[in-house]
This record gives C-alpha cells, sequence and structure tokens, in this order.
C-alpha cells in the first residue's frame, strides 16, 4: 500500500501504520526552519507500506519513505534523512528505509497554508500559493512583509542564511526578513 501526500492532500485514505507514520513524520521539524515540519514543507512525498504487517514480538515491519529536496544539493538533506530515521526507530518502525526521489523537483507549491502560516509567524515570507512561471525566471514577485503585511518591499540579496531564502527589506516598517525563493 502506498500512500502519497503531494502537495498536502491525497486521493486515498492511509491506514492504520501508514497514518501512523505520517503522524511521527509530522512532528519532525526542518532542521533549518524549527518552525515548520518536513510535512509543512512537503518535503515527505509518500509513505510506502507494502507487506508491512507486525513483525515478531509486535515490532512494526519495514516501511518506505519517499522525500524530495528542496533543492538537489541541500546541505540538510543528510540531517533530515538522519532525523526521519530516528524519530520512525523511536516510534517502532525500526526497519525505514528513506529513499530520496528528485523527479519532479521540490517545488515551493507543496508548502502547505500551515506551513506558510507557520513561516510567516516565524518572521519568513512564504512563497506566492503558487509557482509562477515569472518567479523561475527571476522576474520579481510581490513579496509580503511577514511582520506588517505590507507589500512595499525589496530584495537586499539573492542569498540568505540558506539556499532556498532570500534577503528582503520592508519600506514600511524598515524590518529586514528572509523570503522564500520560488522554485
Amino acid at each position: 500500500m502506498t500512500m502519497t501526500l503531494t502537495p498536502a492532500t491525497s486521493k486515498t485514505e492511509p491506514t492504520a501504520t501508514e497514518q501512523a507514520i505520517w503522524d511521527v513524520l509530522a512532528e519532525v521539524n526542518d532542521p533549518e526552519i524549527p518552525a515548520v515540519t518536513i510535512v509543512d514543507l512537503g518535503i515527505v512525498r509518500r509513505v510506502e507500506t507494502a507487506g508491512v504487517e507486525a513483525g515478531p514480538n509486535g515490532k512494526n515491519g519495514p516501511v518506505r519513505v519517499v522525500i524530495t529536496p528542496t533543492y538537489t544539493g541541500c546541505p540538510a538533506t543528510d540531517v533530515i534523512t538522519f532525523m526521519i530515521r530516528t524519530a520512525l526507530e523511536t516510534a517502532g518502525f525500526s526497519d525505514a528505509e528513506i529513499v530520496q526521489e528528485i523527479t519532479p523537483p521540490w517545488t515551493t507549491d507543496w508548502i502547505s497554508e500551515d506551513g506558510r502560516r507557520k513561516l510567516r509567524e516565524y518572521g519568513i515570507a512564504p512563497p506566492p500559493g503558487f509557482t509562477s512561471k515569472r518567479a523561475l525566471l527571476g522576474e520579481s514577485t510581490e513579496i509580503a512583509c511577514p511582520r506588517c503585511g505590507s507589500h512595499d518591499t525589496e530584495r537586499v540579496s539573492q542569498f540568505s542564511s540558506t539556499p532556498c531564502k532570500a534577503l528582503h527589506r520592508c519600506r514600511s516598517c524598515l524590518e529586514p526578513f528572509e523570503a522564500f525563493k520560488c522554485h
């Protein structure tokens, strides 16, 4: 059985085992932005539990978690894999296989609405609700300040604390802030 959640919805109902795994994954915070989880960001692509049944001594059998890094070469990917494995082992899923799938590539469209809210509350401007062709071609998009909500903002630097964010400044409240780059 496979349950896909890309972006935040699925057409199939999860089994009890799949739901238990998704519940565990929903508690794993992103190592670079701890205000959001890897599920909020849409990094978790799928949970596969085909043929998974309780093993000897009531322990759960093997599961497969498919993830997509926010970009190829993301330095946090190994940490995320370790965090997933640790969380699943703690929950009794000791034979977890974590697999990276990079096609199709991760997109900011996969960030959940709850994830966008959490980013804003943390002081990071979430990307627009869709990946626009203009944003992908490097044309500017309107970014709202996460502090005051003003759209009178400017990009100060294409680079910020992580490769997936850029540094901006609000002309209204004069505060600097990071914004997710559209992918």
